[in-house]
């Protein structure tokens, strides 16, 4: 029996991967498609960059909330894990640095975004989190190991949003810069659980600095 996300599709646009200098990762919320993830692309102009959206089994990562213990997301979690870790294997396979494949997402997505960052920490080119934050419990203790080497990072969120508590906005921002990212927050007051578009601003300036 396969592990749940690994026998869903990838979907792509932009550059072809043997032709692109530099990849990003992107993760949908629950609920959604890699699509609706993808459709950020529009918002970008990076004729170099390939975009890759893996879908999820059942439309979502983990069945529970981000912040329920760990091992209640198992083993969906450490499948979607290993799904990004699959992507950047294959964007470095073609010749794409890791100092040039950025991971990011939305909601649930961006949850997992950062939860593979702070697992796995090099000098990627940089992680984008539109409302998320890293996976656990609130009271989880995490403390910083490995080197993220001056990668920059942007976080965006509401001040009240209804899925991802503003504690945990703050905790993963402090522990990214512990770990050595140059960490850009943004809270929003009274915006939607959404992306807006100083976000895809702040993002965009994240690219530059390694496009």
């Amino acid at each position: 029996m396969s592990l749940p996300h690994m026998t869903k599709p990838v979907h792509a646009t932009g550059a072809k991967l043997e032709e692109a200098s530099a990849a990003l990762i992107l993760l949908h919320g629950r609920g959604a498609t890699a699509e609706d993830i993808l459709s950020l692309s529009a918002f970008f102009n990076y004729p170099q960059l390939a975009y890759l959206a893996p879908q999820a089994e059942g439309f979502t990562w983990y069945p529970n909330r981000f912040m329920a213990p760990v091992e209640q997301n198992e083993p969906y979690l450490s499948a979607a894990l290993s799904r990004i870790d699959e992507l950047v294997k294959k964007a470095e396979s073609h010749r794409i640095p890791t100092e040039r494949i950025f991971i990011g997402g939305f909601s649930q997505g961006a949850c997992l975004a950062s939860e593979y960052v702070i697992r796995n920490p090099r000098r990627y080119g940089g992680l984008l989190v539109f409302s998320g934050g890293h996976i656990g419990p609130l009271d989880m203790q995490r403390q910083p190991h490995g080197d993220l080497r001056g990668m920059p990072a942007f976080l965006g969120c509401s001040d009240m949003d209804p899925h991802i508590p503003l504690q945990r906005v703050k905790e993963t921002s402090a522990l990214l810069e512990a770990m050595g990212a140059k960490v850009t927050e943004k809270i929003y007051p009274r915006m939607e659980h959404t992306i807006i578009k100083d976000e895809i601003e702040l993002a965009r300036q994240v690219i530059d600095q390694s496009y």
